[in-house]
């Protein structure tokens, strides 16, 4: 994937990982959903699987990844595919030459004359805490570790549309609903950073569709992200990304009016549902989204390690 302003640029041409992960398998997978303490969502397989070495390097500017690459590649889907089948089901792969490090599939709905991009990205760093070193890493490849752990981001995302490129290529228009989310800086000197205000808009536009008291941390169901309104997914079924096309489109609908004289609140307060402004949007909210969320829970624990972790049930 290459990231342009508000275009994604997506190339074809890996016709073998597309049939490993579109492949028939039967029964139900036996998965469970979580988020670790640094709220990082992850699916928990069945089985142990081993992720192989990567190679570390590789040229931005080259849009085709190395056979070894792409041999390493096969190999973990080989393995996670047979045992989380339905989280993949009718996704595309494509390579991302930035991000070689988080492989990403996707999937373009079109829900009432609006198109939306499904998009996945595994994460396939190695975390101390969740896998066993199987072949240390060097200079120029990652280890190779065990784990039962699969961390992904997966999302819906809204786009104004669709065109041809060169050589098969497809570029995917991002809808553009979120303008300038940097506000300002704080600090001195070396320690000047950044202000922006995209986590505060992610509180704001979760907690307007949530029903009041029902907590739901560290998922955030509607997110700021490529300067759109979002729909992080954690039911990745092919029928649970559909029911949630319907949410997606129904909340994108009721907010949209809305979205400049949020930011502008947001611009000078950090987000409380005490905001005048948070209180008269939730006062609007349709009674559709008190019953929405009604089996979803998010309940804490501690892990192996003594960590803290948290399991979704939806």
């Amino acid at each position: 994937m290459e990231k342009i302003l508000d275009e994604i640029v997506l190339r074809p041409g890996f016709k073998q990982i597309d049939s490993i992960v579109n492949a028939q398998y039967p029964g139900e997978s036996r998965l469970s959903f979580h988020y670790n303490q640094n709220e990082e969502f992850f699916i928990r397989l069945p089985e142990f699987f081993i992720v192989p070495s990567f190679p570390i390097h590789h040229d931005v500017s080259d849009p085709n990844p190395d056979k070894e690459y792409v041999k390493a590649f096969i190999g973990l889907l080989k393995q996670i595919i047979p045992l989380a089948h339905e989280v993949f089901n009718g996704v595309t792969y494509f390579f991302d030459p930035a991000e070689i490090f988080h492989p990403a599939f996707f999937q373009v709905f079109k829900y009432r004359e609006q198109l939306y991009l499904y998009l996945v990205r595994l994460d396939l760093m190695y975390r101390p805490n969740d896998g066993d070193i199987v072949k240390k890493g060097s200079n120029d490849t990652t280890e190779s570790y065990r784990t039962r752990k699969l961390f992904l981001e997966a999302d819906l995302i809204p786009l104004r549309g669709i065109k041809n490129g060169t050589d098969g290529e497809k570029i995917l228009a991002m809808e553009q609903s979120i303008s300038q989310t940097w506000i300002g800086e704080k600090g001195r000197g070396y320690f000047i950073e950044g202000i922006w205000i995209d986590l505060e808009l992610t509180k704001f536009l979760t907690k307007l569709f949530i029903p009041r008291g029902k907590r739901i941390y560290p998922y955030y169901p509607f997110t700021c992200k490529y300067k759109t309104f979002c729909h992080s997914l954690i039911d990745l079924s092919l029928e649970g990304r559909k029911k949630h096309l319907i949410y997606h489109h129904k909340a994108r609908s009721f907010i949209l009016p809305f979205l400049d004289d949020i930011q502008k609140a947001l611009k000078d307060s950090s987000f409380s549902p005490e905001l005048p402004e948070f209180k008269n949007f939730k006062a609007k909210v349709p009674p559709f989204w008190d019953k929405a969320w009604e089996t979803l829970s998010v309940s804490p624990y501690l892990n192996e390690h003594d960590m803290k972790e948290f399991k979704v049930v939806f």
